[in-house]
């Protein structure tokens, strides 16, 4: 005997309330969490509910992930209307962390004090602040969005990129060999810090033998109005030979960065631009002039198959018909995609289990147990067993380490090698030397 429920095979209705239920609507410190997806319906079913967290920065002066929690509650709202996970409702609650250490740790706080089952397909670039809470109460992080280091090396996360390491370290090989010398534009912060390195392991890869495979590294202000004399020196950098790059990877400031760029003085020589996808997307292709603009021709990494990819018309759906017209959600930004496929997981790992409770800690031994996640071609396979991880020193969880490289042409970002690309070996280099 296993002791498990023999299953159904239909659904099992999860358990409803006659009246709608407000799940959380509490402020801690500056940060404020709702929740979503609760139905009113006829109370029944046996199974209980799974509640998880979504957090993301809003209205913050630098990077700004909206989309992210507002995928998080159309997911909830697609598969309640369905019957929930294998008969769980799922109930999502939100947290806003500001973009600051304090606004993290309280995100982090309040989904222990929620006892959530896990914290599901978030951004926040204050690992420190929030993972210690999250290990400290045993709850799972799944598929954040990869910009910080902990979620590569903390006991308690389970990614589903390969996080800003993987994109950097793709940037750098897909330049490598199409670019001579390179500029780097990059915060001026911890996380900023890294970016260099990671870089430079791509390019070494692509770059031939002789050259030194550096970048110029150029640092700038995470919140700037006016990027010019960034601009100036990456540009004056990259203009001393005609097969010139700039890249600029500054979250939603890349935006005012290229926007400075373009208005510098023309030079001689060309000078190819390029960016990481977060930070250059086909919206801000389509508002500075799409085909006429100064993103043709531009390089860009991404995790995912290009946003028109028919692997992503689930999402596409369920957005068009649970997210109620919330402008907020943009199917090309790699925040929602990456909660997309965090909140796919989520589901896939849950009717493995099939239990009629699931807590975190049970959550957290069926993926260390090797639950199997298919993604549709989104991703590879997940999987988060020790075999399945990278195992490289700065990086040890990857287990997804595989970019696109992207091309804008004739205003629309389309791929420009077929598949994906695997800077595995890239990363545990970057990884060796950090």
């Amino acid at each position: 005997m296993t002791g498990r429920q023999q299953r159904s095979s239909s659904p099992r209705p999860f358990r409803r309330n006659q009246a709608v239920r407000v799940l959380c609507t509490a402020a801690a410190g500056a940060s404020l969490v709702t929740g979503c997806g609760v139905l009113p319906g006829d109370p029944g079913g046996s199974r209980e509910p799974v509640t998880v967290m979504t957090w993301a920065p809003e209205g913050t002066s630098a990077t700004n992930m909206p989309g992210m929690p507002a995928m998080a509650k159309a997911f909830a709202r697609w598969v309640n209307a369905a019957g929930g996970i294998d008969g769980h409702e799922l109930r999502v609650l939100t947290c806003n962390e500001r973009n600051t250490s304090a606004g993290a740790a309280d995100c982090a706080r309040l989904a222990a004090e929620k006892d959530v089952t896990a914290v599901v397909g978030s951004y926040s670039q204050h690992g420190n602040a929030f993972m210690a809470p999250l290990e400290a109460a045993g709850i799972p992080y799944l598929g954040g969005y990869g910009i910080t280091e902990r979620e590569f090396s903390s006991f308690v996360s389970y990614p589903v990129n390969g996080g800003q390491a993987s994109l950097l370290a793709g940037n750098g090989m897909q330049l490598g060999g199409e670019c001579g010398p390179v500029s780097i534009v990059r915060p001026d912060t911890i996380t900023g810090d890294v970016m260099p390195e990671l870089l430079n392991s791509g390019l070494n890869k692509g770059k031939s033998e002789g050259d030194d495979g550096k970048a110029t590294d150029i640092r700038a202000a995470e919140d700037a109005t006016d990027y010019t004399d960034s601009a100036e020196r990456a540009r004056e950098n990259a203009a001393t030979a005609d097969d010139g790059c700039v890249t600029a990877v500054l979250g939603d400031r890349t935006e005012t960065f290229f926007d400075s760029y373009r208005r510098l003085p023309d030079t001689s020589r060309p000078v190819r631009i390029s960016s990481v996808l977060g930070s250059v997307g086909q919206p801000l292709v389509d508002r500075t002039g799409g085909s006429k603009g100064l993103f043709e021709g531009a390089y860009v990494t991404g995790w995912y198959p290009q946003a028109k990819d028919p692997a992503w018309r689930p999402m596409r759906d369920v957005i068009q018909k649970h997210a109620f017209g919330d402008d907020s959600i943009d199917a090309a930004d790699p925040g929602v995609q990456t909660t997309w496929i965090a909140y796919t997981a989520l589901k896939s790992v849950v009717e493995s289990i099939d239990r009629d409770t699931i807590s975190s800690a049970t959550f957290s031994h069926a993926l260390d147990k090797g639950a199997k996640v298919e993604t549709g071609g989104l991703t590879p396979t997940l999987r988060w067993r020790y075999e399945d991880m990278l195992g490289s020193p700065g990086y040890p969880r990857i287990v997804n380490s595989e970019v696109t490289f992207q091309v804008v042409r004739d205003g629309e970002l389309v791929s420009q090698k077929a598949g994906f690309v695997d800077v595995r070996g890239t990363l545990s280099d970057a990884g060796r030397s950090a």
